[in-house]
């Protein structure tokens, strides 16, 4: 029987409510003749008082029944709840009755009812038992034949509600054989009709039942057990999946996040838990304001574009010289948020002033995130002078303008290697803060954020790995020893926001970035979650440090140079401000130095820079010394 395309729709709910009234009358004829045939059993009324019995019953609990949506139900799919609901519709359509009865004084209704309406109710929910394990039979029986033999890793509440879904989903990709469990309570029993096994006793079963697949159902499962269960299934030749919230969503709490199966990413293995955001004090801040961002297309700059249009916005402006990337964050806003979102778009550089007083006048941006900058440090040593004009140039240019127009705070995006830097970029990005914190006396309140690397950004390193495995390979690193600091998009966009709602008056806001994690470990990570062998199937090969490369970046957590702010994960440097007078000479000294030397080769831009930021030093003479930094030895 093709139980699939029974019944659908309102041909669907006809056939059941005919169906269940027939359960009824039987139910009814049944304990007619059974009362009448025991004649000195329950008291038997005549038949007119029983008829009409037998109709006050049938109205009230059909009645419930509609009131309670039960034909709205799907049941192949359906829940405890479903059937909770049938048994609550007919029970309060049975009191109904009664109390109708008893009002009409129709004597032996009482009887009539505690028998017909429980038996009724039992009948139809038996019909629809069977009908769903009709279903199940009918369309699993094929359905199972392309499916892939899964084992589920934990036993709880989530892993239960995971199991129903897919038993009773013919779509699933995935046959549920077994739970795994370290519950003593669980090990031997059985869950959603599925048995729990020990961990000890899984690789047993693995074999068995031909496990191809591990899904790990665990609810707030940490990194470091994420890890651990992910490196033993892997090692039993199993794909190791999750059962886990989407990685963008936001909810007052993890149990109502939608919930998806779905791979292992490299940030499940090597760092921690991502974090979110939704202080709703700090949502409100940015509220009914016009905010500008500037680099908005990047991927730190589209990330707080997402971020704030949450945050109902007066009007958000995307500012950024590459069309492309402008327009693919317009769209996906657009596509989002409809006519909800005031956006506008402006393609421009922040080395334009006349460009960007222009902006500055038409919208009259509250707040402004300054994203826009060169990042790549390679190219930045090749092209010193472009690093100049763009970042510290285009700063100052920004800052002048969020000034002279009355913005309430101007937010610049720093990094780590601004910290005691070792190449052109790093440099830039010092003096930029130093533009931030020479403006304390400003109206306009600015400050900065400083943060390390941020996972899966354009020209990261996790993109390059992708496509050096999907292409066989060899995943190239610079040196084994290196290491950096990580983060997630989403994560380092909502403290960037959270600080700049937190922002007066010239502060260094540093992000807490975790432990610094090894980036040939994270070569290695990505080969296996490839299903691939390091160094069998793919290639690891080392190519020298790049010219401004240093084997670790500063830590950024020294408590002796931090002051804490209500967000554990954010913190103050106390960094001596120069004064503006200084910095209006430094700028003007690189904009004069990029004018006249606009054709010159890096060294001359770098020698310049090393005058202006005293603790700018050679990679070389920090590598030197590498090993014994307390960054390196924190991995070892």
């Amino acid at each position: 029987m093709d139980f699939k395309n029974l019944l659908k729709g309102k041909k669907r709910r006809a056939v059941l409510v005919a169906f269940d009234m027939f359960c009824f009358v039987f139910i009814d004829a049944v304990y007619y003749l059974m009362s009448a045939f025991l004649e000195h059993g329950m008291p038997v009324a005549s038949l007119g008082i029983f008829i009409k019995n037998s109709l006050i019953l049938f109205f009230g609990m059909f009645l419930f029944r509609f009131l309670f949506n039960i034909y709205r139900m799907v049941w192949r799919y359906t829940s405890t709840k479903s059937y909770f609901a049938l048994v609550a519709a007919d029970f309060c359509g049975s009191i109904a009755a009664f109390a109708i009865s008893y009002a009409l004084r129709t004597y032996g209704g009482i009887w009539h009812i505690a028998m017909v309406a429980p038996l009724t109710a039992l009948l139809t929910l038996l019909s629809r038992f069977s009908y769903r394990l009709l279903y199940k039979r009918a369309n699993g029986a094929t359905a199972n034949a392309t499916k892939r033999n899964t084992a589920l890793i934990g036993a709880g509440q989530l892993g239960s509600n995971l199991a129903n879904d897919l038993l009773s989903n013919p779509k699933a990709k995935f046959n549920p054989c077994f739970f795994v469990d370290a519950d003593k309570l669980k090990i031997g029993r059985k869950v959603a009709g599925l048995e729990v096994y020990s961990p000890a006793e899984a690789p047993g079963y693995i074999d068995k039942h031909m496990v191809t697949d591990v899904i790990i159902s665990i609810t707030n499962l940490s990194n470091e057990r994420a890890k651990e269960l992910y490196e033993i299934y892997s090692a039993q030749g199993c794909k190791v999946k999750v059962y886990d919230s989407l990685a963008h969503e936001v909810a007052e709490n993890d149990d109502e996040k939608k919930r998806v199966i779905r791979d292992f990413a490299i940030e499940d293995l090597l760092f921690r838990k991502q974090l979110y955001i939704n202080d709703k004090a700090v949502l409100d801040y940015y509220s009914g304001k016009t905010v500008l961002v500037t680099g908005g297309g990047g991927s730190i700059g589209s990330e707080i574009c997402r971020q704030i249009a949450r945050c109902n916005p007066k009007k958000l402006v995307i500012l950024d010289i590459y069309e492309n990337n402008a327009y693919d964050i317009q769209q996906e806003l657009l596509m989002q948020h409809g006519e909800n979102l005031d956006l506008s778009v402006e393609i421009a550089s922040v080395r334009d002033v006349g460009r960007l007083d222009y902006i500055f006048r038409k919208y009259n941006p509250e707040i402004v995130f300054h994203a826009a900058a060169h990042k790549h440090v390679p190219l930045m040593e090749n092209s010193g002078y472009e690093a100049i004009k763009n970042n510290v140039i285009g700063t100052y240019n920004t800052a002048d303008m969020a000034e002279k127009y009355g913005a309430e705070k101007f937010i610049l995006i720093s990094t780590d290697k601004a910290v005691n830097p070792t190449n052109v970029m790093g440099a830039t990005k010092r003096i930029c803060e130093t533009i931030v914190q020479s403006r304390a006396d400003s109206k306009t309140s600015f400050a900065a954020v400083r943060f390390g690397n941020v996972l899966g950004s354009n020209g990261s390193v996790i993109p390059l790995f992708k496509k050096q495995i999907a292409a066989g390979g060899p995943v190239t690193i610079t040196d084994k020893r290196i290491i950096r600091y990580f983060m997630t998009i989403q994560e380092a966009s909502q403290l960037v926001i959270q600080a700049g709602a937190m922002a007066e008056s010239g502060e260094l806001f540093v992000l807490d970035m975790g432990k610094p994690v090894r980036i040939y470990d994270l070569a290695v990570s990505m080969i296996k979650l490839s299903g691939l062998k390091p160094g069998k199937d793919i290639e690891i090969k080392e190519i020298g440090l790049r010219p401004g490369e240093k084997l670790y970046e500063e830590l950024l957590m020294k408590s002796e140079t931090l002051d804490k702010t209500e967000n554990d994960l954010i913190f103050i440097e106390r960094d001596e401000a120069p004064t503006r007078e200084k910095v209006e000479n430094n700028i003007n000294i690189l904009r004069e130095a990029a004018k006249k030397f606009d054709t010159a080769k890096a060294p001359e831009a770098r020698e310049l820079l090393m005058e202006i930021v005293p603790t700018f030093k050679l990679p070389t003479a920090v590598n030197v010394n590498a090993e014994k930094s307390e960054e390196m030895q924190t991995v070892g």
